[in-house]
C-alpha cells in the first residue's frame, strides 16, 4: 500500500511538472521579452490617457529609464544564472550534496509512510494515563480538521487555477496559464486571488488588446470564477472545516506574515485551525463547567 501511494505521488508530481512547468517557464519567458514593450506603449499611451481623462500629473514618471534599467538588470540576471549554473556544475561537493538530498527525501518518505502508525502507537502509549483520552481526542480531532481543511483548500486552489486559466485562454489573453494559476494559488487568502488575478488580467487585456471594452471578459471570467468559489467549490470541498471568519483568516495570515515572514503566510492557517480546535474543546468544557452553571 505504501509502494502504491509513493509511486502514484511520484507520477503524479512528475506529470504535473512535464504538463505544466514548460508552459508556465514559456509565459514567464515571453512576459519577460515584452516587458520593455509593455513599459514603452505605457509611456506614449497611458500617461497620456491619464494625464488627459484624470488630470493626473504624469511628469514625475520616466518610463522609459524604468526599461532601460529593467534590460540592464535582465541581461545582468542571465549572466548571474549562467555563472551559477556553471558554479554548480564545477563544484563536485555540492552536486554530491544535491544527488544525496535526491536520494535521502524519497527514502526518508518512505518509511515515515510504512512506520507512520507505529510512530504514532509509540507515541500514544507513552501519554500519561489520566490525561489520555483527553489528549487523543483533542489530538485526533485537530488532525481530522487540519487534514480535512488543507485537502479541501489545495483542492480549490487548484480547481480556482484552472477555471481562471481556461477562461482567460478562451478570451485569447497572453499569459492566460500565467496569470491563472498565480490567482488560484494565492486564494487560499479570501479576495487576494481575486484581487491578483483581476488586476493582472485586467493589465494584460489592456496592454494586449489597447481597448477599454476587453476589460469585459476578463470581468466575466472572473466572475464566474469567484461564483463558482463562493457556491459550489468552498462548500463541497472545505465547508466550515476551520471555523474560521474570512476576515479572521485575513488576519491570521498578516500575523503569521509579520512574525515569522513568508513561512508564517503557510502556517498561519494550519495553526489557526488547530486553535480553533483547542478553543472549542475549552469552550465545550467552559459551558459544563460550575462556573457556568451555577
Amino acid at each position: 500500500a505504501v509502494i502504491i501511494v509513493f509511486v502514484t505521488l511520484l507520477l503524479g508530481l512528475l506529470l504535473l511538472f512535464l504538463l505544466f512547468v514548460p508552459l508556465l517557464e514559456g509565459q514567464v519567458s515571453a512576459m519577460l521579452r515584452r516587458l520593455p514593450g509593455y513599459l514603452d506603449l505605457l509611456q506614449e499611451r497611458g500617461l497620456p490617457w491619464l494625464h488627459e481623462k484624470l488630470g493626473m500629473d504624469t511628469s514625475q514618471y520616466d518610463l522609459v529609464t524604468l526599461r532601460d534599467e529593467l534590460v540592464k538588470h535582465m541581461q545582468a540576471l542571465g549572466g548571474v544564472v549562467g555563472g551559477l549554473l556553471r558554479a554548480l556544475s564545477s563544484s563536485s561537493l555540492v552536486l554530491l550534496e544535491v544527488l544525496v538530498n535526491l536520494i535521502l527525501i524519497p527514502v526518508i518518505t518512505f518509511y515515515l509512510l510504512r512506520d507512520w502508525d507505529d510512530i504514532i502507537s509509540k507515541l500514544h502509549n507513552m501519554l500519561p494515563r489520566r490525561l489520555e483520552p483527553a489528549i487523543s481526542s483533542l489530538v485526533g480531532e485537530a488532525d481530522s480538521v487540519l487534514g480535512a481543511f488543507m485537502k479541501g483548500q489545495l483542492l480549490v486552489m487548484l480547481a480556482l487555477g484552472l477555471i481562471y486559466s481556461v477562461g482567460l485562454m478562451i478570451i485569447g489573453l497572453d499569459f492566460a496559464l500565467l496569470i491563472g494559476m498565480s490567482a488560484g494559488i494565492v486564494s487560499f487568502v479570501p479576495y487576494l486571488g481575486l484581487i491578483v488575478g483581476l488586476s493582472a488580467a485586467t493589465i494584460a487585456a489592456l496592454v494586449q488588446y489597447q481597448e477599454l471594452f476587453a476589460v469585459l471578459p476578463v470581468l466575466i471570467v472572473f466572475g464566474i470564477g469567484q461564483a463558482a468559489e463562493t457556491v459550489a467549490l468552498t462548500p463541497l470541498f472545505v465547508g466550515d472545516k476551520i471555523g474560521l471568519h474570512p476576515v479572521a483568516v485575513i488576519f491570521a495570515v498578516l500575523a503569521g506574515g509579520q512574525l515569522f515572514g513568508f513561512f508564517g503566510i503557510l502556517l498561519a492557517l494550519p495553526a489557526a485551525a488547530v486553535i480553533m480546535v483547542v478553543l472549542r474543546r475549552a469552550y465545550g468544557h467552559y459551558l459544563e463547567s460550575d462556573l457556568y452553571q451555577n
